[in-house]
């Protein structure tokens, strides 16, 4: 019997890892006040500690409550700090039961911050997000001090992380984030020291990166997330995101995390056929996508320019597919996202073997049948149903938040309808609520 993924891994830094699942980081959504953790996010972890999960990442805790990914996101800075600190180490308290490691993920939305939040948000560049059925202001592009600003934020909530009992931390450089926007010469556009050569583009992660392992210290496990593509033409190429792995594996970080996508081509979300913008889309061999996991074949040539331990997410959902890829030496942490918000116990009950398969419901979820589902020949169709699908999640997430039970049965559409309004209750409770 091969028990590969309930086997232990150690770090670079020194710590050992339970297991080789993590649960991937998911946005909960469920922060109230100002940007507060609360006692959802208790429920929700403690839940997902019992599920025998290694790791597991959270929701991505934000720099900056000004530029926040979602309403309901929780946010660490020097405003707010200290009126999280009890409950933050009663969040570490619940979220390492069972010997899990828990690690917050830092995360700045950029120009992907909802113009319902905030109408003027900030980026490299002026490049604005088109997304059908959605707002986003034109983005100002951070000054030098600004910049800066960035840097020392984060470095600042990584602090807080290790100080509150987190036992690591994973700086967001994926998805279309503030990160993954420099690093992206289609959003990049400029000329300065942070622009241009991808040296320039990655220097203020590798900023971020060095001093978080400064304030940190060396035994503190720092992990990254970082895109293998953005699957849109003109911007993160693999190439690119090779020698970013190579760079983020000088700097003596201790855990890669490979995904892919952005809001405009989100093959972070398992679906294929969505493209919100299909003319700057780069398609996937058929191959590829049989290989079950999405990124697979790109590990296979950053392994050759890394020299620390890789984790995928995107896409597992079998026991053979994951000790296949584990054995086969592509990554050695499995990423495992939307299975733990329809079963918080599915990782426990698959290396317990009673399944041999995670649930899947990405795949069979839609607003509707025929042209209303997600390979609808329809743009806003296709955005409708990969926004709601994304709600369906965050309608699983937020029931276990509130101690209920998964509703496996809710309509994809009803959950968007339902999320957008909850959304709209948390915007206008917000100090900070920008009209303009």
């Amino acid at each position: 019997m091969n028990d590969i993924l309930d086997s232990q891994i150690s770090l670079p830094c020194g710590v050992i890892l339970k297991n080789r699942i993590c649960k991937s980081a998911l946005t909960e959504r469920i922060a109230e006040g100002d940007n507060l953790v609360n006692q959802k996010h208790l429920n929700l972890y403690e839940k997902w500690a019992e599920g025998n999960v290694g790791t597991v990442l959270t929701g991505n805790v934000q720099v900056d409550k000004r530029y926040l990914e979602s309403a309901g996101n929780v946010a660490i800075e020097k405003s707010n700090y200290k009126d999280q600190l009890k409950l933050l180490k009663e969040w570490t308290k619940v979220g390492t039961k069972n010997n899990t490691n828990l690690w917050m993920q830092i995360s700045h939305a950029g120009r992907q911050t909802p113009g319902d939040l905030n109408m003027n948000p900030v980026a490299p560049s002026n490049i604005g997000l088109k997304i059908p059925g959605r707002k986003y202001g034109t983005p100002k592009p951070l000054s030098n001090e600004e910049i800066e600003d960035v840097i020392e934020r984060f470095i600042f909530t990584a602090k807080i992380a290790q100080d509150t009992g987190f036992t690591g931390i994973q700086i967001h450089s994926a998805h279309g984030y503030l990160m993954s926007e420099f690093l992206s010469p289609d959003i990049n556009r400029r000329e300065d020291q942070w622009g241009g050569s991808l040296e320039n583009r990655s220097r203020i992660l590798l900023r971020i990166i060095n001093g978080c392992r400064e304030e940190l210290g060396e035994n503190f496990p720092i992990s990254v997330k970082l895109n293998s593509a953005d699957f849109q033409k003109g911007g993160f190429s693999a190439e690119d995101s090779s020698k970013v792995a190579a760079m983020l594996s000088d700097a003596k970080i201790d855990l890669l995390e490979i995904s892919g996508g952005t809001y405009e081509q989100p093959r972070l979300l398992g679906l294929d056929s969505v493209s919100i913008n299909p003319k700057r889309s780069e398609a996937r061999k058929e191959s590829t996508i049989a290989r079950e996991a999405y990124f697979l074949a790109y590990t296979e040539e950053i392994k050759k320019v890394i020299d620390i331990p890789l984790m995928v997410t995107g896409g597992f959902r079998s026991r053979a597919a994951m000790e296949n890829a584990i054995n086969e030496g592509a990554c050695e942490i499995i990423g495992i996202g939307r299975p733990l918000c329809s079963d918080p116990l599915s990782i426990k009950k698959l290396l317990d073997r009673e399944i041999d398969v995670l649930p899947k419901f990405e795949k069979t979820l839609s607003i509707g049948p025929g042209w209303l589902s997600s390979s609808s020949p329809f743009r806003l169709i296709q955005a409708i149903n990969a926004f709601g699908i994304q709600s369906w999640f965050y309608s699983q997430i937020r029931r276990i938040s509130e101690g209920l039970d998964p509703d496996l049965s809710l309509n994809p559409l009803k959950a968007f309808r339902e999320d957008g309004k909850i959304d709209k209750k948390t915007v206008q409770s917000y100090k900070f609520y920008n009209k303009s």
